[in-house]
């Protein structure tokens, strides 16, 4: 694998740390701030709604721009986002701060996904994107505890100031390590992106990110009542065990990138049957601490073995203008984060208990196979050949007759 993979990394590791960290430094920020903690809670959702309308908007509006320039640039608008939220005087500049530190994340996972895939032979591209997406699931294990810890006694002020640091070390790594020749200005422009996108495969391919990813996030959203309510974990023992969900969510985006190499639409869904499986045992593994510990690495893992094939997919379906609609993805991905942690959360105020959050996410996950399903369906159709019929009539069209020959 090139070199150039790692400086994808280091951005997704970035960008996978200032989205993930915010959420434990809620009571430090909503203390500084004097503001209460559900307040506080919106500027999770200000990264997300900035995720939302970035991605598209970010990558419909550099669809002419040779993609390495756009890398850095949008790694540039992350820098000044963090460094902004660092400096923030008030909860309203932070939210507007933490809305412009989300704008580049889609944007960079879906032309950066683009990107890796050029890098490698054809039949490397889906361990390409996992190489990527690596650092996202690091920055779980290492970059948000670190950044937690250093958060909880520099300030959190001085958090975003170290992501900052971290998004100006990856547009180096971009500027250095990507060579201008394996990213050229795409030909289709933002017309050919738009055409792509209208096509039904693209769509049913977002819909499976969206539904297969709310079964995640309807659990992992209420993860912590789990752990302490039903395993009976302390709470300081949390950070540790989200820890654990980032090395089970690395070894499954690897094991993913590798298989669906081999067979794209099998891992998908393999992987789609594995967290109904794991979702639906997630209330016998929650009754003690260590089978507790062991449903946390299964979740990352199950789950994270689709994030590959399901980028590749979009992207193939997309194959004339793959930048826009691989962007619209990483949207998807967060509009699953919203709409899975609402189901969950209707599930646990309908009084099913503090575990149903999971219950709700395995019929998710049930219905994104159901997705996936249909999606497998309309591309199997569109691959049928002509009938034979047809075939035959237009293989024994009359010669026209030969002329008489005089005597």
């Amino acid at each position: 694998m090139p070199l150039a993979l790692l400086a994808l990394a280091v951005g997704a590791f970035g960008l996978g740390t200032t989205e993930f960290v915010m959420m434990g430094l809620l009571p430090d920020v909503a203390d500084d701030l004097h503001i209460s903690i559900p307040t506080a809670g919106h500027l999770v959702s200000a990264y997300a709604l900035g995720v939302v309308i970035g991605a598209p908007l970010l990558a419909a509006l550099t669809a002419r721009l040779p993609r390495r320039r756009v890398l850095i640039s949008l790694m540039a608008l992350f820098v000044a986002g963090n460094a902004l939220s660092a400096l923030a005087p008030g909860y309203d500049s932070l939210l507007a701060a933490r809305f412009l530190s989300g704008l580049p994340h889609g944007a960079f996972f879906g032309v950066g996904a683009v990107v890796a895939t050029g890098l490698v032979a054809p039949e490397r591209k889906a361990r390409s994107v996992s190489l990527m997406f690596m650092g996202l699931t690091v920055a779980n294990i290492a970059g948000v505890p670190v950044a937690t810890l250093m958060g909880q006694h520099l300030g959190w002020r001085a958090t975003f100031l170290g992501v900052s640091l971290i998004g100006v070390a990856a547009m180096a790594a971009v500027f250095f390590l990507i060579h201008p020749t394996h990213t050229p200005a795409p030909t289709t422009g933002l017309r050919g992106e738009l055409t792509a996108l209208r096509s039904l495969p693209v769509w049913l391919a977002l819909a499976t990110t969206v539904v297969g990813f709310g079964a995640l996030f309807s659990a992992y959203s209420y993860i912590t009542p789990m752990l302490t309510h039903s395993a009976g974990y302390a709470e300081g023992s949390v950070t540790l065990l989200l820890a654990l969900f980032g090395v089970g969510a690395t070894i499954g985006n690897l094991v993913g990138g590798r298989l669906a190499d081999h067979a794209m639409r099998g891992t998908l869904f393999g992987g789609l049957a594995s967290m109904v499986a794991v979702l639906l045992l997630f209330p016998l593994l929650m009754r003690a601490e260590w089978s507790a510990a062991l449903a946390v690495v299964l979740l990352g893992v199950a789950a994270f073995i689709t994030g590959s094939p399901l980028q590749l997919m979009v992207m193939e379906r997309a194959a004339a203008g793959p930048s826009l609609a691989s962007s619209a993805n990483q949207a998807a991905f967060n509009l699953a984060n919203a709409g899975g942690a609402w189901i969950g959360g209707v599930a646990l105020a309908a009084g099913f208990g503090v575990t149903s959050p999971s219950l709700a996410g395995a019929a998710l996950a049930v219905l994104g196979l159901g997705v996936a399903s249909v999606a497998y369906a309309v591309d199997r159709r569109r691959e049928v050949p002509a009938p034979a019929h047809v075939r035959i009539v237009a293989s024994h069209v009359p010669e026209p007759a030969e002329p008489a020959h005089s005597s």
